[in-house]
């Protein structure tokens, strides 16, 4: 197999230039890890995913401009949508990926993606007194969730949309990995959120769909639902359909390939 075309999607969305864009490459195994990262550098996108076929499933790699990471929602819908859309992958059948920590199933529902993760575990912590200077909010609570995300609760749509994290200072006070939500405020959506991982070199992810692993179950406990919708009110935005089900996350997602081209290295 020759590596040499390269996709670019934007996830969680049905309008080109929102949601989140990722790269999506189709690889075998020669295709080293080195390179991939310098791809994903290239790309300058939150995540690109690398796909190798496999017999009965295909493994995916995701990695940020610096580092490689376990598991990503837009990424992953995104891949989805490049098998399906270039007929690797018949529309009726389900797509099998082996990530790093986790094997996701995923189906086509007519215009939308549907995506099976685990749910993440949730501990109450303390709020951090220096947490407003940190991010210009103030948090009714405070969580930690797997993938060393922090979730901050808070109590308005409004207060979610005006967050300003300082990033560096938030890396050096352990905040690296944080989700900012609260109810929303329209009918669109129940929940809402912005993630922010500076950490992984992403100051701000436009849509994320592995922190709904964590939201879904937390909002679940919250209010009793099981389905809800949740919108992450970035600069692009993005709107997904989730659902708790036992240890498992249903994450509904739209995509729509931006562009294709050739590497010419």
């Amino acid at each position: 197999m020759i590596n040499t075309t390269i996709f670019q999607v934007d996830a969680f969305t049905n309008r080109p230039f929102k949601g989140n864009p990722a790269g999506v490459m189709i690889v075998d195994e020669t295709f080293s890890a080195e390179s991939m990262q310098l791809i994903a550098m290239e790309m300058n996108l939150s995540e690109t995913a690398f796909v190798q076929p496999q017999a009965d499933h295909f493994k995916i790699r995701y990695f940020t401009p610096t580092v490689e990471v376990p598991l990503c929602g837009h990424a992953t819908l995104s891949a989805a949508h490049i098998l399906y859309e270039t007929g690797m992958v018949a529309e009726n059948a389900t797509i099998r990926f082996k990530a790093q920590k986790a094997e996701l199933s995923i189906v086509k529902e007519g215009d939308w993606i549907g995506m099976n993760f685990p749910k993440y575990q949730l501990k109450r912590l303390d709020i951090p007194e220096n947490f407003k200077a940190l991010t210009s909010v103030s948090p009714i609570e405070i969580w930690a969730s797997d993938d060393n995300w922090v979730i901050a609760v808070v109590e308005t749509e409004e207060e979610v949309r005006q967050a300003q994290p300082v990033f560096e200072a938030m890396v050096n006070n352990g905040l690296g990995e944080l989700m900012i939500t609260a109810k929303s405020q329209s009918a669109q959506a129940y929940f809402v959120v912005r993630c922010f991982a500076p950490a992984s070199g992403i100051n701000e992810d436009p849509v994320t769909g592995s922190a709904h692993c964590a939201l879904t179950p937390l909002w679940a406990q919250k209010t009793g639902k099981t389905d809800m919708i949740s919108h992450q009110v970035s600069r692009r935005s993005g709107l997904l359909k989730v659902k708790l089900m036992g240890d498992r996350v249903g994450i509904k997602g739209q995509a729509l390939t931006i562009f294709e081209a050739t590497l010419k290295i």
